[in-house]
């Protein structure tokens, strides 16, 4: 019995995970092979003629265009900023604490709060940024319904959002870093800009290893209702990404077999991306 004990304890764990994880993801499976009625009284099994359709839609191909650039922005930029912010924030300066508060409150904001948040702050008439450039450069922009802003938009919520949570574990990282090496280096004669870029940057890559897989999926996978709230996809479709693209076929339109489709390449997507990033990236990875 009590070799068994621990397997029974596991039985709750393994039922959640299966009925939310393992049985919806088989059903889009099968669901991606079939064409489903309006109504979903009726199915024909199609094969892959649902990815076919999708390779050659024309906006389904811009979505996924446009995915790929506003993940590759977003996750940069957050890299970069929460990295030098976090070490700015370890440096001791008077009202470290204050800022902390304040730079990791975003953290605690729901992505569709924090795309609320923005949409106020970018209207056009009674936003802040657009009265800051207003008083400073004489123009108004007309931020979430004209191009190229929109996509600009999306990208500071989106940033806004996420670089708390890569804060939290760069600040943990530095402060990490052993201070017999920064004395040494400082010693050595080197400057900030080398010892912040080619020792303390180096030495918290596994963080940084970790945080750009952990934002790729969030900015995949977890940007709809920033989108939805902001753009709608607008204007005119231009910041439609894949998630918001699934949302509207398989909600909006009712195509539940292309966007079942569409979860799949998604997935399918993350898998090569994420395979191919274990696979090169972590031999640059620094491990104390």
């Amino acid at each position: 019995m009590r070799r068994i004990y621990p397997y029974l304890l596991l039985i709750p764990t393994f039922v959640i995970i299966v009925l939310f994880i393992y049985y919806p993801a088989g059903s889009a499976l099968r669901l991606s092979l079939f064409k489903t009625s309006p109504f979903g009284n009726k199915t024909i099994y199609v094969g892959l003629r649902n990815f076919q359709q999708l390779m050659e839609d024309p906006d389904y191909l811009y979505a996924v265009r446009f995915t790929l650039i506003y993940v590759a922005v977003s996750v940069s930029i957050t890299i970069f900023l929460a990295f030098i912010i976090a070490y700015m924030l370890t440096r001791g300066v008077p009202g470290t604490r204050l800022y902390r508060t304040f730079l990791f409150a975003p953290y605690a904001v729901s992505p569709a709060i924090a795309g609320t948040l923005w949409t106020f702050l970018l209207n056009p008439v009674v936003g802040h940024v657009n009265y800051f450039f207003m008083q400073v450069f004489g123009i108004q922009v007309h931020w979430l319904t004209s191009k190229p802003y929109a996509f600009y938009a999306l990208i500071f919520a989106t940033v806004w959002k996420m670089l708390p949570f890569d804060m939290i574990f760069y600040i943990a990282s530095i402060q990490d870093v052993s201070l017999d090496i920064i004395e040494a280096s400082t010693l050595d004669g080197a400057s900030t800009m080398t010892r912040v870029w080619r020792i303390i940057f180096p030495l918290v890559s596994p963080i940084t290893f970790y945080l750009v897989i952990m934002n790729m999926v969030t900015t995949m996978f977890s940007s709809f209702a920033i989108v939805d709230v902001m753009t709608s996809g607008g204007p005119g479709g231009y910041t439609t990404n894949m998630i918001y693209k699934l949302y509207l076929d398989a909600f909006t339109f009712q195509k539940r077999g292309p966007a079942a489709a569409e979860s799949m390449i998604m997935f399918a997507i993350m898998l090569v991306v994420t395979i191919i990033y274990f696979r090169f990236a972590e031999r640059k990875v620094h491990y104390q």
